[in-house]
């Protein structure tokens, strides 16, 4: 026999599971194959678990606005599911005053993408939050958070299943064949028909979106890695610690995050690579990490720090490129296939906002 759901959700990611409890709650039959054998194990919970206020993005990007929205979003799912987290703030550090300008201009993107409480604070402000940091001056963002990662997507998994999904692990498409009315799709067991399918898979986005006969793009792996501070020094820094974005584009800096369970990290790097599966090859030296840390953290020395977890993005721009917006529509090639596709930062933050904006494709495609 043959399954058939109105939608089925290619990737048990933090967005293919909001997307699944969004559409299961408004009453559409879904299922969610996961090629993991659990869900939320690659870009989900590889990351510093922080909660943006939109700080960074280009004005009128779907990554502005999806973070401002996702947001307050997040903290009231977390509020209602007892998923723990935090609205600590953030301090974006200006070290030097030739940098003011750099903080001024971040000051004004930010507003302009809605994050309206942000201010300019002094050498003063900073050192009663964070009496170790080395800072001219900041940026204060106290709407910025952090969450656990993995309890949030465990949160979601729940919800979606309370509201019917069917989520199935260990499991990803193969081969599909479309027609008018939607997608006969053939996993490694058995075999189901789908009347929408929304890609949310991930690195793999591009490879699900081939699978399907939609348009080909590419999606990019970019590997992050983290240091860990050891545990004797971790009362150094009290919340979120960022520099100014790097000039690059690619980032925002190696930085310095207080997680929800009392860890410091120091990181996310940035490094294009080529496999989607690398999160340990030639890691870069602990000494590198703690000169990164020391441009923060002046006392940090490189014996306080020892490798922590990696992470590998999902980007839709090659490294000579500097920007692309998350890509959540439907294809070109096959409109019953719809994507969310690109979702590296703010992903984490913008979930629940891009799972509206899915179930909204989903809708006018059925109805």
């Amino acid at each position: 026999m043959t399954d058939t759901f109105d939608t089925l959700v290619v990737g048990a990611g933090l967005t293919g599971l909001a997307a699944a409890a969004q559409l299961s709650r408004l009453g559409y039959s879904v299922a969610v194959v996961e090629r993991h054998p659990r869900v939320g194990m690659e870009t989900s919970t590889h990351n510093s678990g922080v909660l943006h206020a939109g700080l960074y993005y280009p004005a009128g990007s779907l990554k502005a606005a999806l973070c401002v929205e996702g947001l307050w979003l997040l903290y009231d799912f977390c509020r209602t599911h007892d998923v723990p987290h935090e609205r600590c703030g953030k301090l974006v550090v200006a070290r030097y005053d030739a940098e003011l300008p750099l903080l001024e201009s971040l000051c004004a993107r930010a507003r302009a993408n809605g994050a309206q409480a942000v201010t300019i604070v002094d050498e003063r402000f900073v050192k009663t939050r964070e009496p170790h940091v080395a800072a001219h001056a900041a940026l204060w963002s106290p709407d910025t958070g952090r969450v656990d990662a993995s309890a949030l997507v465990n949160a979601l998994l729940q919800e979606a299943e309370t509201h019917g999904a069917a989520v199935a692990r260990r499991s990803q498409p193969i081969g599909a064949t479309s027609s008018a009315d939607g997608f006969t799709v053939t996993m490694e067991r058995e075999t189901v028909v789908a009347r929408t399918v929304v890609n949310t898979a991930g690195l793999y986005a591009d490879e699900v979106s081939a699978c399907f006969g939609g348009e080909p793009y590419r999606i990019y792996p970019c590997r992050g890695e983290y240091a860990k501070v050891r545990r004797s020094r971790q009362h150094l820094v009290n919340g979120l610690v960022y520099p100014l974005p790097h000039p690059s584009g690619h980032g925002l800096g190696v930085h310095l995050t207080r997680t929800t369970d009392g860890d410091l990290l120091l990181g996310p790097t940035i490094r294009y690579q080529d496999r989607k599966d690398d999160y340990e090859d030639d890691r870069l030296p602990l000494e590198e990490f703690a000169e990164s840390g020391r441009l923060l953290l002046p006392s940090l020395t490189d014996e306080d720090v020892s490798y922590g977890g990696s992470g590998i993005r999902a980007k839709l721009h090659p490294p000579e490129e500097s920007f692309a917006d998350f890509m959540i529509r439907r294809d070109r090639q096959q409109p019953r296939l719809i994507h969310a596709a690109g979702i590296d930062s703010p992903g984490l933050t913008s979930c629940l906002a891009i799972a509206t904006r899915l179930a909204a494709l989903v809708r006018e495609t059925l109805d």
